[in-house]
């Protein structure tokens, strides 16, 4: 999930506004067809085409099918690794390379590691990152936190909040089959062996054609797009897009860690999930039980973020911060072309 903030107006970097209109309504509907985007952004559905092929074969973005750990029964731990500095870069590689973790950073000056862990089962003791860490010479201290619930992230990022697209073309763009977000409490959805060479599919080209798609898994073109849509509508898949740095992502980016008083929990995380610095935020198990991601253009701004923004919160006991130096993996597959 890529993040961004512009002070006072939106700055893109390498994309155009004509640009970022198509990611912002690939943000919304990663699905859509072309000429669906066409339509609400009043170009022709080659124009829209082009642009994302250019960008597509740029390595500036990419279209992603994943899924919602909740929803299939799983559990993501939020892991904080603590090392020595010189081992810092080559084990946070090796963490980045692996399939149970995403959005592995480099963070505090390179002395530690962030990044999530996806475990079948609600406990640490089934994943067997978690369980070799503590065992890594180079490893100094190790805390995991399980993601409780989820107040913003999955398919949505800040291009949502403040993406160029009018109320009216986010409307049109929207999926009729979104899920509902709020209700983390439903049954895992079930999975076939056909559904996970799927998912597996969308999850390296959430825009992979249809009849593609068909011929990998030996499915019909009929069966895919109706599966895609089950799946989707149970929350079990969400489209989001994974960006090049060098577009959206501001200069200094920071790992926030909140302990909020329980009762207030839930009134904090709303009021968070909605500033504009946030990337994502989560419940955790802990201390510190709201965890944010933030990016803002400068060290400064942050303070003001901090002292301004974050101070108000309802119910806020302590704050903790580390500076995120560099991402290794965002949100899918590992590829070595990620930074």
């Amino acid at each position: 999930m890529a993040t961004y903030l512009d002070t006072p107006g939106p700055v893109y970097r390498s994309l155009s506004e004509e640009d970022m209109e198509l990611v912002h309504a690939l943000q919304i509907n990663g699905r859509a067809s072309f000429r669906e985007i066409a339509d609400v952004l009043g170009i022709s559905d080659q124009t829209a085409a082009r642009r994302w092929a250019r960008l597509r074969s740029a390595g500036k973005l990419r279209v992603l099918g994943l899924t919602d750990p909740l929803r299939l029964g799983d559990s993501v731990w939020l892991v904080r690794v603590r090392c020595t500095p010189d081992a810092a870069s080559s084990l946070g590689k090796a963490m980045a390379r692996r399939t149970d973790t995403t959005w592995v950073n480099l963070e505090s000056g390179g002395t530690e590691i962030s990044c999530s862990v996806r475990t079948r089962s609600p406990g640490p003791e089934e994943s067997p990152l978690l369980q070799k860490l503590p065992r890594t010479p180079q490893v100094v201290d190790l805390s995991a936190h399980c993601s409780l619930h989820v107040f913003f992230g999955r398919d949505l990022s800040p291009i949502n909040k403040r993406g160029p697209l009018t109320a009216a073309q986010v409307a049109a763009l929207t999926p009729p089959d979104t899920p509902d977000w709020a209700t983390d409490a439903t049954p895992p959805v079930p999975l076939d062996d056909s559904d996970r060479q799927l998912l597996d599919l969308l999850a390296r080209d959430g825009r992979a054609a249809t009849a593609d798609l068909a011929a990998v898994t030996g499915l019909s073109p009929s069966t895919v797009r109706r599966r895609i849509t089950e799946l989707r509508s149970a929350g079990a898949l969400y489209f989001d897009i994974e960006y090049h740095p060098d577009i959206l992502q501001q200069d200094f980016r920071v790992a926030l860690w909140l302990e909020i008083d329980p009762s207030r929990l839930a009134e904090a995380g709303a009021a968070l999930a909605a500033h504009p610095e946030v990337a994502y935020a989560t419940a955790t198990t802990g201390t510190a039980n709201l965890y944010a991601s933030i990016d803002v253009a400068t060290a400064q701004l942050f303070y003001r973020y901090l002292t301004e923004s974050v101070a108000t919160l309802p119910g806020l006991r302590h704050t903790a911060t580390a500076p995120i130096q560099r991402t290794l993996k965002g949100p899918g597959p590992y590829l070595q072309t990620t930074v």
